[in-house]
């Protein structure tokens, strides 16, 4: 009996160690490449609106594919998807690395990259609820989560290093790492027989080619593209109403505080996105600090910081509430956005704090916007809804890094709006940041406002 028990542990701990590998390199690809964006633009002479796109797509892929991977795991077993995440993800990678020359190749390896990455945020935490015993699951989820927080954080320092000692395409082979779980978790998982169901294709292909277009309009901002994108959108709406199994519950759109917390939250979480992606170009063109500088010296501080701000955050949401957590991040990243609009001549360490209070901020308002979605569900609901948040969130941020690329290609914010003596190199980045700043203040005082109205309607 003791012997089986330790072995049964042995195996459970074995699983944990590999999903751990997967959860930090799934992040670490995520974050790895933000801070070469100006590195890959001079070696291909493009704009940020086209280079943004090697995150974008990754993005893309990832935040669809979280989605699918979700909806399948019931019908085609998790060891098989997982595993098949796993391998395209090494494939992508292989590819991107091999054609990083090539332009085009370089976006279809991120594309294939993040179709494949998709699979380990989707389905790493199921392994865990399904072969991890109850008594240690928080402890396996809390590991699991510091890891991803670290990954997090070490992301734009070695992504840094790696681009300005040897090469920025070095960076994309780091995930091919991840290949060594594959002989250990074949062993390890078990089989799976796979279930009968639907699965909405045409949901899931409307949506894809909705987003496509809506994201190929901010790079190039052609009206053409936006009347496709919202087409699309109409039709994808109208197709889930009559669906048996629609790829979104569309019960959840009459859920307004739900449907407000997840459009709010992704506002916010896009617009993040957006800074992290442009503090790389604001650094070079500003301040003239090279690759490694920018990931270890601006951004890597600031990353790390989400350790502590996330475990703070958790913390005040249990006693004081999520709108006074959401108010403090707001607040934070509003008030950063802000000095460093006004300050941004001033010594480029600055940076540094703005990105530890910006991440912090953020870390507070993702655990508030989860905390006011979940709360707003019934318990039927939680899954769906909670799945639908996670995905909105993980396409916010492509999306904001691809308008954020738009707006500093086509400098329609290169021009002095603030009362600062600035450069003239420093207009844009300073109207953008004050442009960031009132976004999230809109998001928060939206999101209050229906809050409130809801609590009075219960």
């Amino acid at each position: 009996m003791n012997t089986s028990y330790s072995q049964s542990a042995l195996r459970h701990n074995q699983i944990l160690i590999w999903l751990c590998v997967l959860s930090f390199f799934s992040v670490l690809n995520e974050m790895v490449l933000n801070v070469s964006l100006p590195d890959i633009a001079n070696d291909f002479n493009k704009m940020p609106a086209s280079v943004n796109w090697v995150n974008t797509a990754f993005m893309l892929t990832f935040s669809i594919g979280t989605a699918l991977y979700g909806k399948l795991s019931d019908q085609l077993g998790i060891k098989n998807l997982l595993l098949f995440g796993i391998i395209v993800n090494g494939f992508g990678s292989i590819i991107g690395f091999v054609g990083h020359s090539f332009f085009p190749i370089l976006i279809l390896g991120r594309f294939i990259q993040g179709s494949g990455a998709a699979a380990f945020p989707a389905l790493v935490m199921v392994v865990v609820a399904r072969y991890v015993p109850k008594e240690n699951r928080g402890k396996a989820f809390g590991l699991i989560g510091s890891l991803v927080a670290m990954g997090e954080g070490v992301g734009p320092a070695i992504g840094g290093v790696i681009a300005h000692y040897i090469h920025w395409s070095y960076l994309l082979l780091i995930p091919v790492a991840t290949m060594i779980t594959v002989p250990f978790l074949i062993k390890l998982l078990k089989k799976e027989e796979r279930r009968r169901g639907r699965f909405d294709m045409a949901g899931i292909l409307l949506m894809s080619v909705g987003i496509v277009f809506f994201m190929l309009f901010t790079t190039s901002f052609h009206i053409s593209f936006l009347l496709i994108s919202i087409l699309t959108f109409l039709s994808f709406v109208k197709h889930i109403r009559r669906a048996q199994e629609p790829f979104i519950d569309p019960a959840l759109g009459k859920n307004v505080l739900f449907v407000v917390g997840v459009l709010c939250g992704g506002l916010i979480f896009g617009t993040a996105a957006g800074f992290v992606s442009m503090v790389p170009y604001m650094m070079k063109d500003v301040h003239h600090f090279n690759t490694a500088a920018i990931g270890s010296g601006i951004m890597f501080p600031g990353t790390m910081s989400v350790i502590m701000f996330g475990y703070i955050g958790g913390v005040l949401v249990d006693r004081k509430g999520s709108l006074y957590v959401l108010t403090i991040g707001i607040a934070l990243m509003a008030s950063s956005f802000l000095i460093a609009a006004f300050f941004i001549n001033a010594t480029p360490w600055l940076m540094t704090f703005i990105f530890v209070f910006v991440f912090g901020g953020l870390s507070f308002t993702k655990t508030a916007i989860s905390t006011i979605v979940s709360s707003s569900l019934k318990e039927k609901e939680a899954g769906a809804g909670m799945s639908l948040l996670s995905f909105t969130s993980f396409l916010s941020e492509g999306t904001g890094m691809a308008i954020t690329g738009g707006l500093l290609s086509i400098r329609l914010l290169d021009r002095r709006l603030l009362p600062i003596d600035v450069d003239h190199s420093a207009y844009l980045y300073s109207n953008l940041l004050l442009l960031f700043a009132g976004m999230i203040v809109i998001s928060w005082l939206v999101t209050l406002n229906v809050y409130h109205r809801s609590r009075r309607h219960d």
